[in-house]
């Protein structure tokens, strides 16, 4: 338990971030989900909108350090290249 004002400002901060970055980390997750379902339904055109949305999601994820950019690059990489295939 925190016991200094400095260590309970400490805590207050670190619960602030922790919810503003589980926000982040869900909206990352729910667009790459948009992806991940038009890519099971088959459609290269909504997998592609939904990717073309996904993208500035997952790169805003890194810059706010929710991401590390060498996963970010990774998972830009395979789903681009899981929308291409489906053609």
């Amino acid at each position: 338990m925190a016991n200094t004002a400095q260590s309970k400002k400490r805590a207050r901060q670190n619960a602030a971030r922790y919810a503003v970055n589980k926000q982040r980390r869900s909206r990352i997750r729910t667009h790459l989900r948009a992806v991940e379902e038009a890519i099971a339904s088959g459609d290269q055109a909504a997998a592609a909108a939904a990717l073309k949305a996904a993208q500035p999601e997952i790169m805003r994820g890194v810059t706010k350090g929710i991401l590390h950019k060498n996963t970010a690059a990774r998972k830009m990489s395979r789903l681009s290249a899981r929308v291409k295939a489906i053609a």
